[in-house]
């Protein structure tokens, strides 16, 4: 049985609907107000092997900033949905990429428990329309949606474009990897019992 989940969220500020199926193809339609957004969720759909649809409205014309943090959380509260109890999944997911002269390292650790650690130091600039600031914010999101421990690394890098698009394949990547079920494994990886508190 695929794991699959459907999640919305309306507010005065954005209305965002996310389609997920951890055990898909890659198979994406995206479709936000900022194409910069859009670009690297194509990413994590096709890098992850997630089937992904997303439908995103805001209020980008005062910026981007509720857009990219509600459709995170959203997409984060979908994944946890998918993985329902957790059981039998890897939890850990690590991935170090390069992209030209920038390379990112992520972990995570779908642990239930939501933590963020970002260390990618960027200047505040707009990559189009999306500000770079807005990536943190994202992950930011996402780790509080899914109640997963996630850490970014810069390890090298001085595109902007090229330093965001390779975070988002590493951390296509690395949950690509924390969410596939374990051959050896049974049961919820967790000493504790539970993955979801």
């Amino acid at each position: 049985m695929k794991r699959t989940a459907t999640v919305e969220r309306q507010t005065r500020e954005t209305r965002i609907r996310v389609e997920l199926c951890l055990d898909g193809a890659g198979n994406h339609r995206i479709r936000t107000p900022l194409p910069f957004l859009s670009h690297m969720l194509d990413q994590l759909g096709r890098h992850g092997m997630f089937d992904l649809v997303v439908d995103a409205e805001g209020d980008v014309e005062i910026d981007g900033h509720h857009t990219t943090e509600d459709l995170a959380i959203v997409l984060g509260q979908a994944f946890s949905e998918a993985l329902g109890d957790r059981s039998g999944i890897r939890r850990y997911g690590s991935a170090t990429l390069p992209m030209d002269e920038a390379c990112v390292t992520c972990a995570v650790d779908l642990s239930g428990r939501p933590y963020f650690v970002w260390r990618v130091p960027m200047p505040k600039a707009k990559i189009g329309e999306f500000d770079t600031e807005l990536a943190e914010v994202f992950f930011e999101g996402f780790a509080r949606g899914a109640g997963c421990n996630l850490h970014m690394h810069l390890l090298e890098g001085q595109v902007l474009h090229h330093i965001v698009e390779i975070s988002f394949k590493a951390f296509a990547r690395a949950l690509r990897e924390a969410v596939e079920p374990d051959p050896r494994g049974g049961g919820v990886p967790s000493t504790k019992g539970t993955l979801t508190a």
